[in-house]
């Protein structure tokens, strides 16, 4: 498969030309959600070439019951999956008595698709002669409404070609579906009830365990020559789990036949009766109508992409790579309900269980903080705290007491689901990332109302659980943490890894200082709190104990700090005398091999500088960067912003262009060679951060925002927008200056390059 087939454009994804390697990857890259369901970009039409088949819908997920080997105590119960929910898109077409195809047909030319990101609509079309020798013209669009997001619409036209045609439309309704991810080959669907009215029908079914009621609807309109037809169904064909029509239409050579469908979801998490609810939607729908539906699509994604965007002049491809990432963060989460969280894949895929990772933390918030209203990150911390109860029953089933909180590496209700020991036990750096997002959205926004409300609490859970974590070296006369995993998944259970003990002395202290300030400035919250969690000034200076004497690796040799205490004592090849036919090593190597080599997943030392950049010097940086970076195969996502950025800011930028390629087109040109599985989704927010945090050199500091910008050789000038303390400020680079607007009715003060400048609304602001 010819991994960069798809066309460079600024605003679509296309694919031109109709070949059967592309198709699951293609599933992928041009799937399509709302924030509230999504799916792959799976065939309307029945195909019997390979396919992975899926529609997902936020909130939704099962219990699939854990696979180990041996069970030992603190093994999560279960791994939870988001659930490939029941298929609305399915439309059979027979044409003169045949199949529609495109793996049987005869010949497919003038295949198309695109993803059309400006405007938020899937389209695909092609010219295909049947085995019966008809020809015909296909073009289907799709969309899954932003303003009334229950809902999805199709559009499939199909014009005969060389010969009056019978065709037959089949639009069907499944809950009889399966995930390509399953432990256990287990049924997670339940159905419950299929009703049908008219051209409307609907399959109610529930998930087995965790009891969700799911209602999947459609309502079918058949047009030709664009007039509505009204036909009814000549046939319905029911079971159990799936009800499908069909509709039999005659069309004359040359002329447009087509079916409307209307279908989505409406489930329990929202409605008390999932049918009455759903019948509302479909009139909801039919009274908007296709065309205003799609204007309303288009309007509201341009309400999005006016705050969101990034436009990069002169490099098409980094200007495609920046958009698609933006689009499918737009497209999983737009932060309306504090319910739900930001999936690995988003409705992309199955992998990762579909949960909530530290990647929310560590990466999307920052993305959300700039281009939403504070609320949508503030609701992304107010998840962490409603889970919060169990974050401390996790850590307690692990042996810690007192209320420490240990939050789940993977998770859907707050709940640990993750199937690997290592991870699950050992790779306890997520909760600092948890304390690290409340410090970063205090920093950000400038409200602090959160912590005494609700971020205290979760924050001193966490530090409970450092302090039970570490404990004292009489042979190093200072305080270890031992047998942990650190960002680098390449090494597992090591001792003292650099960032895990570097956060977990920053929790300790920063949750301190917190209880400080709450004591003083919040004393009400400060008494409830104190009350509630039975905190003693004897358990804080234990803390301080700790972290005032944290144990940190560090080689006098290299002049760096170790990723752990045996780092050294590995071979150090470097990655680029790695024999290219052994990469990726994650697909080439035993487990055993991995361990015992130095090569690094992604940023780990790196991750702590890029955290806590403010506490190095320069001159650490590039020393740690240079030496880290040289053993780092990339095998992760989350990988090459954070060398980007920090390339950027040691100028060097052809590392930090390159980088920040890898991270915006990771996909699209399918560098792990895994798209086919989905979307890496959360890693698509350091790309943002590439260019705002890495090329902008955007910091706060001090309340203030700094800027360092400066810019790829490859690019004419570069724009963005964030939106900080309630202003919104438009940031364009070239190579001659950059220049500063203010949109709104207050001037702006800024840092750029050392230097305080103030931007008013009446004038921009230009820095040479």
């Amino acid at each position: 498969m010819n991994q960069d087939y798809i066309k460079p454009d600024n605003w679509s994804i296309i694919e031109e030309g109709f070949d059967a390697e592309c198709v699951k990857s293609s599933e992928s890259l041009f799937s399509i959600g709302n924030g509230a369901m999504g799916q792959r970009a799976n065939f309307e039409e029945n195909y019997t070439g390979e396919t992975f088949q899926g529609s997902y819908i936020a909130g939704i997920y099962y219990p699939d019951k854990t696979k180990v080997g041996w069970w030992k105590n603190g093994y999560p119960e279960y791994f939870a999956k988001v659930l490939n929910a029941p298929n609305w898109i399915g439309i059979d077409i027979e044409i003169n008595g045949e199949k529609l195809d495109l793996n049987t047909c005869a010949e497919v030319k003038n295949f198309r698709r695109e993803l059309n990101m400006k405007e938020g609509w899937y389209h695909r079309s092609f010219e295909a002669t049947l085995k019966n020798g008809t020809e015909i013209a296909v073009s289907i669009r799709r969309f899954l409404s932003i303003v009334l997001d229950e809902v999805g619409v199709i559009n499939y036209e199909i014009t005969p070609l060389n010969k009056d045609s019978k065709i037959v439309y089949k639009p069907y309704i499944d809950a009889g579906v399966t995930n390509e991810d399953a432990n256990w080959e287990e049924k997670f669907w339940e159905p419950l009830d299929v009703k049908k009215s008219g051209n409307e029908a609907f399959v109610t079914a529930q998930t087995f365990k965790t009891h969700f009621k799911v209602t999947t609807f459609m309502q079918n309109s058949i047009f030709t020559s664009g007039e509505k037809t009204g036909i009814s169904p000549s046939n319905i064909d029911a079971t159990a789990d799936k009800i499908q029509f069909s509709y039999d239409v005659i069309v004359g050579q040359g002329q447009k036949s087509s079916i409307q469908k209307i279908g989505g979801y409406t489930v329990s998490l929202n409605h008390e009766n999932t049918i009455t609810a759903a019948e509302k939607v479909i009139q909801s729908a039919l009274a908007v109508g296709y065309d205003q539906m799609l204007q309303d699509q288009i309007d509201a994604w341009a309400k999005i992409w006016e705050m969101s965007d990034i436009t990069i002049d002169g490099d098409v491809k980094a200007q495609q790579g920046i958009r698609f990432n933006i689009f499918q963060l737009n497209q999983t989460y737009l932060g309306k309900d504090s319910r739900l969280n930001i999936g690995p894949k988003g409705f992309t895929g199955e992998k990762y269980g579909g949960s909530t990772y530290w990647d929310t933390e560590a990466y999307c918030i920052p993305f959300y903080m700039a281009t939403k209203d504070q609320e949508v990150a503030r609701n992304l911390l107010t998840y962490r705290y409603n889970q919060l109860d169990k974050a401390i029953e996790n850590a307690t089933k692990l042996g810690f007491t007192n209320g420490a909180a240990l939050y789940p590496m993977v998770t859907m209700n707050g709940e640990e689901c993750h199937n690997e020991w290592e991870i699950t036990f050992e790779e306890i750096h997520r909760n600092g990332a948890i304390a690290f997002a409340i410090y970063n959205f205090y920093r950000y926004t400038g409200d602090y109302s959160y912590i005494p409300e609700k971020g205290l609490e979760v924050l001193i859970g966490i530090a409970r659980f450092w302090h039970q974590r570490a404990n004292f070296s009489t042979n190093l006369n200072q305080y270890v943490i031992l047998g942990v995993t650190g960002p680098n998944e390449y090494e597992n259970n090591v001792n003292n890894n650099f960032y895990t003990n570097y956060i977990a002395k920053w929790c300790l202290e920063y949750t301190y200082e917190q209880i400080q300030k709450v004591s003083l400035e919040y004393p009400s919250d400060h008494k409830r709190i104190t009350e509630k969690v039975k905190i003693s000034d004897s358990e804080l200076q234990s803390w301080k104990k700790i972290s005032d004497n944290m144990y940190f690796p560090f080689s006098e040799e290299h002049n760096v700090y170790l990723q752990q205490d045996g780092f050294l004592d590995k071979e150090l090849v470097r990655v680029v005398d790695l024999d290219k036919s052994q990469r990726p090593i994650n697909q080439k190597w035993s487990w055993d091999r991995i361990l015992r080599s130095p090569y690094i997943k992604q940023a780990d030392v790196l991750q702590c500088f890029y955290f806590f950049e403010d506490h190095f010097s320069k001159e650490e940086l590039k020393n740690n960067f240079e030496f880290y970076e040289s053993f780092t195969v990339h095998e992760s996502s989350l990988s090459p912003c954070v060398h980007s950025i920090q390339a950027a800011l040691l100028d060097k930028m052809d590392v930090a262009y390159s980088f920040y390629l890898r991270t915006s087109r990771l996909d699209l040109d399918d560098y792990n060679k895994e798209v086919e599985e989905g979307c890496h989704i959360t890693s698509m927010a350091g790309t943002w951060m590439s260019i705002v945090e890495g090329f902008g050199g955007m910091r706060v500091k001090d309340d203030t925002l700094h800027f360092s910008p400066k810019i790829p050789k490859q690019w004419k000038g570069y724009s963005f927008k964030i939106k900080f303390r309630n202003q919104i400020l438009k940031v364009a680079i070239n190579h001659k200056e950059t220049s500063f607007t203010i949109l709104g009715d207050k001037e702006l003060e800024i840092v750029v390059n050392g230097k305080t400048l103030v931007v008013t609304t009446e004038n921009l602001v230009s820095v040479n």
